[in-house]
């Protein structure tokens, strides 16, 4: 049975304005310049040009022109007045949290339109990384120079559009020949896969497209310039005893293959300088910091800049609006697309003072509960997200998106905001410690242990405890893990 009734319902909305401060609050600089000049480029109302102060935007007058379509006319005029008084106007159209997440999905999908950007343009920009030559073009490149027919080229094609970033080859041999015979009506057989792909592996960088790990090691062994006894039983271990030699299983190795410990040292040695990822880094252009702040220290103060020296300065464009309030008439399809984008004008430039505004009291409130790091490059202390938004007086939300992806140039170097915030542990005496604090006496701890005899967890957790740290064994394993050391069966070495 169907019950009526009325049901009050608390939802947040957020508005169009407010999405727009949001998504640019969460860029960092470097694509900050990018949507700044997308926004120049799509929006008439916008022009590049020395900023006015925010008086002078928000007391910008219309001059009168009485060719105007009235009707236009006063709604641009009342738009102005409205941010004279420094009011919102109404949204046309409301949004949920729901909307505005899914309107990020959106975003992150679509693809990103490319800059257009003169030769001038270019010179300023010296964060814009080089154009390099990616893995495919450089592997097909080599491989056309060695291939016996075009029906191999086609192959080579083929499976190097099947490899990914680390540089393994993603599809069996045997799906690779079928799509070439049902996609091109090819007549290839899984030999002749096979074999082009071989001659791919030998190619620089060697061992690329190998289809697992110990295929990808063999062949850098069977082309690098090494002893033939040491790379003879190298790849008799990696066959033979791969398990063994995963798990460091030393003595079982020395054993199986009647070798010295310094005889197998010398073999793991020629193992370890080969690349288990041949094409990591090969065609990923290099990132360049860009710091978004500027922290520096002058006397017993500090000077905190937003780092905007390539940032476009906008303001409204007068010569568009003038130009329209030339027209006689106007039909409802122009004047509602008038409105939108002066709207949009509008609203973008207060949401990049706003973004603006923020950062810098956000950055502020990390500076003044860091003070001692940014004095000293040391001693981070605990801090959450909590702490920086009730002393910037703003929601803990603001924080996660205002220091993501973004860094801090200090007088000790750069440093991503993230790597600031770190929870609390109490010590033995009452006082507090971070977490990032603990981690890096582990990363000592483990510097300075035994290689024949690495420190277990709970040897860890006991020498913490002798400094004044109670720390559970797990969560010494989730901290190692985190940095990325592996356990002490895995970090046992031949010295």
């Amino acid at each position: 049975m169907l019950k009526y009734g009325q049901h009050q319902i608390i939802k947040q909305i957020l508005t169009p304005q407010q999405i727009q401060y949001i998504k640019l609050l969460q860029v960092p600089v470097v694509q900050l310049e990018q949507k700044i000049k997308e926004e120049l480029e799509q929006n008439l109302f916008l022009e590049e040009g020395l900023e006015p102060s925010v008086e002078e935007m928000l007391d910008l007058e219309l001059e009168e022109n009485a060719d105007l379509s009235e009707t236009i006319k006063q709604e641009l005029d009342e738009q102005y007045e409205e941010t004279t008084q420094d009011k919102l106007p109404k949204p046309e159209e409301e949004f949920t949290i729901e909307d505005f997440l899914k309107t990020q999905e959106d975003s992150e999908l679509a693809p990103k339109q490319k800059d257009i950007i003169g030769e001038d343009d270019e010179d300023e920009l010296p964060w814009q990384p080089p154009a390099v030559e990616s893995l495919y073009d450089k592997l097909l490149q080599q491989f056309m120079q060695i291939a016996e027919s075009d029906k191999e080229k086609r192959i080579a094609e083929e499976i190097l559009g099947n490899i990914d970033d680390d540089g393994y080859l993603t599809r069996k041999v045997e799906e690779i020949a079928e799509d070439l015979r049902l996609g091109e009506r090819m007549e290839v057989t899984v030999g002749e896969v096979e074999n082009v792909l071989k001659k791919i592996q030998r190619l620089d960088p060697p061992g690329i497209g190998a289809r697992n790990l110990i295929e990808c090691l063999l062949v850098q062994l069977e082309v690098g310039d090494f002893p033939e006894d040491k790379k003879k039983l190298a790849m008799r271990i990696l066959n033979e005893a791969y398990n063994d030699f995963k798990n460091k299983r030393y003595n079982e190795l020395m054993k199986k293959f009647g070798i010295s410990e310094q005889k197998l040292k010398e073999v793991i040695q020629i193992i370890q300088r080969l690349n288990p990822k041949p094409g990591e880094g090969r065609s990923v252009i290099q990132e360049y910091i860009v710091p978004d702040f500027i922290v520096e220290r002058i006397g017993d103060e500090f000077v905190i800049t937003l780092n905007e020296k390539n940032i476009p300065m906008i303001r409204l464009n007068r010569a568009y609006y003038n130009l329209f309030k030339k027209q006689k008439k106007l039909d409802q399809e122009l004047r509602e697309e008038i409105k939108k984008q002066f709207t949009r004008a509008k609203w973008f430039i207060a949401s990049i003072y706003q973004r603006r505004e923020t950062l810098l009291r956000i950055m502020k409130a990390i500076v003044d509960l860091q003070r001692e790091f940014f004095e000293t490059g040391e001693g981070l202390k605990p801090m959450l997200y909590k702490d920086v938004a009730e002393k910037a007086g703003v929601d803990i939300s603001t924080i996660s998106r205002a220091v993501n992806q973004k860094y801090v140039q200090t007088d000790f170097g750069i440093y991503k905001l993230k790597e600031l915030f770190s929870e609390k542990i109490n010590t033995v005496d009452g006082s507090e410690i971070s977490t990032k604090e603990i981690k890096e006496r582990i990363k000592e701890i483990i510097a300075q242990e035994d290689p024949r005899k690495p420190l277990t967890d709970d040897e860890i957790a006991e020498i913490l405890k002798r400094q004044g740290l109670n720390i559970a064994r797990r969560t010494i394993a989730k901290y190692r893990d985190q940095l990325g050391i592996p356990p002490a069966r895995l970090r046992k070495r031949i010295e």
